[in-house]
């Protein structure tokens, strides 16, 4: 604990965290959160007693930056797609009625709209 706090590791990668604690004692990670709480409560009161944040809540708060960043984006984006469905609701409902309106003309006696020809449809 003393040499990562100090700079100085020897065996890891000197970072403020549990993982890097446990390969500078050579124990396993478990061996410092599961059966020795104690120890790792202690190595992050001493990082913040330092006025330093351990490197695994910098690395969370970096990544909660990026979901709300992710968030805010999506909201945009389901918000374009909801606007984009209300235009396109409107479209149909007007191509429904200028349908109905062009087929009562067709049904007429006197009608004068004619019905083109469709293009054949490829095969595929």
């Amino acid at each position: 604990m003393d040499r990562i706090l100090q700079g100085t590791a020897q065996h890891s990668n000197g970072a403020l965290t549990i993982v890097a604690l446990a390969q500078e004692a050579d124990v396993p990670r478990n061996a410092l959160t599961q059966r020795h709480p104690d120890l790792k409560n202690d190595f992050y009161a001493q990082v913040r007693a330092r006025g330093r944040t351990p490197d695994s809540e910098i690395r969370l708060r970096q990544q909660i930056v990026k979901l709300k960043e992710l968030r805010a984006k999506y909201a945009a984006e389901l918000s374009q797609l909801r606007t984009d469905v209300e235009h396109l609701v409107r479209a149909v409902n007007q191509l429904s009625v200028e349908n109905r309106q062009l087929r009562g003309a067709l049904s007429q006696p006197a009608a004068t709209v004619r019905t083109l020809p469709t293009p054949p449809h490829p095969t595929l």
